[in-house]
């Protein structure tokens, strides 16, 4: 397994299938990239299966045991299924979708390999969820939920992207997943960073507070030392809310175990960053190996290294990090 120069080893991909979306959330930074939404049409930068499958098969060789396909909306690939039962053995395929094409498709997914989905969803009430996504498909979404609670995707994790707009659903979302079995739910807080608008940004810790009163249980993952809650019970019984806190967070940045992929073919070390993107060439194996390598090796926490705290108290970029 890769280990950068902070001790980080890589132990899962995230790989952008598309940057395609039949939502327009209003959220939306497309992996870091910026909110790029296009044609629905396929895109001829897009990876082809066969060079999706060749990263797959150069990472598990380093012993990478995890890939989540995302996008854009990752189901708007015809060829998902293909990619997903092409997946390397040994190797979890999860996903993340907004659930719309979940309905006769997710028996197939199950079938070809796929092991685990998160859905968005961030509210309970169609208006809202229209007014958040810029879309009118919230029966779907349900609908998507549990056509994959059926397939066996068990559980399901909703993501919910927590700002101004949807901190007052908060409460409601915590009460639907502790009263279904077979849902989780993951709190995303709001990066202004990548998409602008800090007006509304919230402050986390708040909702960390409240979960904590409420929960009968607490536990932190290795992965970025995320906090879960069990509400309603412990982890045995219990529904359970994650959050995933990276702003201003040394720890988030500090325990980050991944490398993403683009739906171009570029590895990217970094979420918060795109001055780091490395282009895999003709994607033949020994060029990914390589590009693999360096990507890993570059590799820098971003809070707390990549950007440091100045004499004012505000995040400034590393002087060692800035071109000359």
């Amino acid at each position: 397994m890769l280990e950068d120069d902070f001790g980080r080893e890589v132990s899962g991909v995230r790989v952008s299938l598309t940057d395609r979306c039949n939502f327009d959330c209003v959220y939306c930074h497309n992996e870091g990239l910026g909110d790029t939404r296009g044609p629905m049409d396929p895109q001829d930068g897009e990876m082809t299966a066969d060079e999706v499958v060749r990263f797959l098969e150069v990472a598990r060789e380093f012993d990478v045991g995890k890939v989540k396909f995302t996008g854009g909306e990752p189901m708007l690939r015809e060829d998902l299924e293909e990619i997903i039962r092409r997946t390397p053995d040994r190797m979890e395929a999860s996903m993340t979708t907004n659930g719309t094409f979940l309905p006769g498709r997710a028996e197939d997914l199950v079938e070809a390999g796929l092991e685990r989905v998160n859905v968005s969803q961030d509210a309970l009430d169609p208006k809202a969820f229209a007014e958040v996504t810029e879309s009118g498909a919230y029966d779907r979404v349900m609908e998507g939920v549990d056509a994959a609670l059926d397939a066996g995707l068990d559980p399901v994790k909703l993501n919910m992207v927590v700002f101004e707009k949807t901190a007052g659903y908060v409460p409601e979302m915590v009460d639907h997943v502790a009263d279904n079995d077979g849902l989780q739910l993951q709190l995303i807080e709001y990066m202004p960073e990548l998409t602008g608008k800090p007006e509304w940004a919230i402050d986390i810790e708040r909702v960390h507070g409240w979960l904590e009163d409420q929960a009968e249980e607490v536990e932190i993952r290795q992965m970025h030392g995320r906090r879960r809650y069990w509400i309603g019970g412990d982890a045995e019984e219990g529904g359970m809310v994650e959050i995933v806190d990276p702003v201003e967070n040394e720890s988030f940045c500090r325990n980050c175990h991944r490398v993403r992929v683009t739906h171009e073919g570029y590895l990217k070390g970094c979420l918060n960053r795109n001055d780091d993107l490395r282009p895999m060439g003709e994607m033949t194996k020994p060029e990914i190996r390589e590009t693999f390598r360096e990507t890993v090796a570059n590799r820098v926490p971003y809070y707390g290294e990549y950007m440091v705290k100045g004499d004012d108290g505000e995040w400034e970029i590393n002087d060692e990090y800035i071109e000359v």
